[in-house]
């Protein structure tokens, strides 16, 4: 039920936001709204308002608004309309106001992704993580490169002062490539490689580095217990703080995260829980990633300004692009699977399930923000039925006008349909696609562990 209402606001939410984005510019423009849709298709449930009939249809993969003597949806509306005075028509406006609002509704879902990190930014902070290597796995990948702990990061595969998150997609897009890394170490700038370390997780390949960042002093304090686990056995409370392990301290979370994965069989952790110093003993068992089943409390975050949660706000997304981009450029030169850049429905109902169950709220909002982006920018493509299809006919209208020429109604309405056509095979191939990643983890196994976040 909880990924089934996390999937249903944050694909409903960015719908409703997208086709906002028409319907407000249609109305402060004067134009008639028909129709605003929140799904394609046969009508299930509605109700008219003055001259707008707000409707859910059968299809909820997306939505749509019908303008007043806008023909472009004539192969998704059903039925004819009334008639509509000329001042309220849409197919009568100057080009440039029918520009405004087919491209409101994109940038509105681009609005939605910058302000939901400027907000976050604003109100709760950011991260505090400096671009220094923590720990470095022996034998993985970074040890095999010649990384040490203290060096700093410059740059990443090109990407310069590279955040930790553009690392690790990154490195998993490209997890069969070599990737250069530039690092400062005591002063000395060197030049290395390193490979990715292609494993397994949550049933799908990722490249692991090897190594960590560096939080600096923090408490590793116990955030949550996952039911029936090592970690339940063991005794462990949420609000623990873990001050040693196995005798030795605890400089932050992610040294015990690091001990419990590379020491099997039982572990003793020294916790303070209220006033007191508990000493516990864990099982010789340990769950799949060879950990205890427990989550850390997020670390501490430090409060922005305006100007720097724009900055972080725009950046965010920057990056969102730039690593979309990247994996499409993998998908076309056939090092990627294509099935593993895109997803569907299924796919978006996982990641939002996975979301909610792990960081609540701000996952929820997170995934809103990234959903949002994708949805505004897929939105400007030039496919009929798409609004960077209405964009690009406009343009084309304004290129044959010079001519004295213009696209007549019958060719935009088989241009229409074709592009109709076209989103429901894309539609079909995301929703296949879904099913072949998905089901087998759905059927082979009661419980389908989080990818977004690791327990200890």
């Amino acid at each position: 039920m909880l990924g089934y209402l996390a999937f249903v606001f944050i694909l409903g939410s960015a719908v409703i936001l997208h086709e906002f984005g028409h319907f407000i510019v249609a109305k402060m423009l004067g134009i008639r709204v028909e129709t605003f849709s929140v799904g394609f298709g046969k009508r299930l449930w509605g109700r008219k308002w003055g001259t707008t009939d707000y409707r859910l249809s059968l299809i909820p993969l997306g939505g749509y608004v019908k303008l007043g003597g806008d023909d472009s949806n004539a192969g998704i509306e059903e039925g004819g309309s009334e008639e509509i005075p000329a001042k309220e028509r849409f197919d009568l406006r100057p080009r440039y106001q029918k520009f405004m609002v087919g491209v409101a509704g994109p940038v509105m879902n681009v609005l939605t992704a910058l302000a939901i990190p400027f907000v976050g930014a604003m109100t709760v902070g950011v991260p505090a993580l400096t671009p220094v290597v923590s720990q470095v796995e022996q034998g993985g990948a970074a040890e095999v490169a010649g990384l040490k702990p203290g060096d700093r990061i410059i740059s990443f595969d090109g990407e310069g002062e590279p955040t930790w998150r553009w690392m690790n997609v990154a490195a998993t897009v490209k997890r069969n490539q070599s990737l250069p890394i530039v690092v400062d170490r005591d002063g000395e700038r060197l030049t290395l490689s390193i490979s990715p370390k292609v494993v397994k997780e949550d049933g799908h390949e990722i490249g692991d580095l090897g190594f960590q960042p560096d939080p600096g002093a923090q408490p590793a304090v116990v955030d949550r217990i996952v039911p029936d686990s090592p970690a339940a056995q063991t005794g462990l409370q949420p609000g623990d703080r873990i001050v040693a392990v196995d005798g030795g301290p605890v400089k932050n979370r992610l040294g015990v995260s690091d001990y419990i994965k590379k020491h099997e069989g039982q572990i003793r952790l020294t916790v303070e829980r209220g006033n007191e110093r508990v000493e516990l003993t864990t099982p010789n068992e340990r769950q799949q990633g060879n950990t205890l089943g427990f989550y850390f409390r997020e670390p501490p975050l430090e409060a922005v300004g305006p100007i720097e949660a724009a900055s972080v706000a725009v950046n965010t997304n920057l990056e969102i692009l730039r690593l979309t981009g990247m994996a499409l450029g993998q998908v076309f030169t056939g090092k990627l699977p294509v099935g593993e850049a895109v997803g569907g429905p299924i796919a978006i109902a996982a990641a939002s399930y996975e979301a909610a169950t792990n960081y609540g709220w701000d996952g929820v909002f997170n995934m809103l923000g990234f959903l949002s982006l994708n949805l505004g920018i897929f939105n400007l493509l030039p496919i009929p039925v798409l609004d960077g299809g209405m964009l690009f006919m406009l343009l084309v209208e304004g290129a044959l006008a010079v001519f004295g020429m213009k696209i007549s109604l019958r060719v935009r309405e088989r241009i229409q349909q074709v592009g109709f056509v076209f989103l429901l095979l894309l539609m079909g191939f995301v929703i296949i696609n879904d099913v072949t990643k998905f089901a087998p983890g759905f059927f082979g196994s009661k419980e389908k562990p989080a990818a977004t976040q690791q327990t200890k």
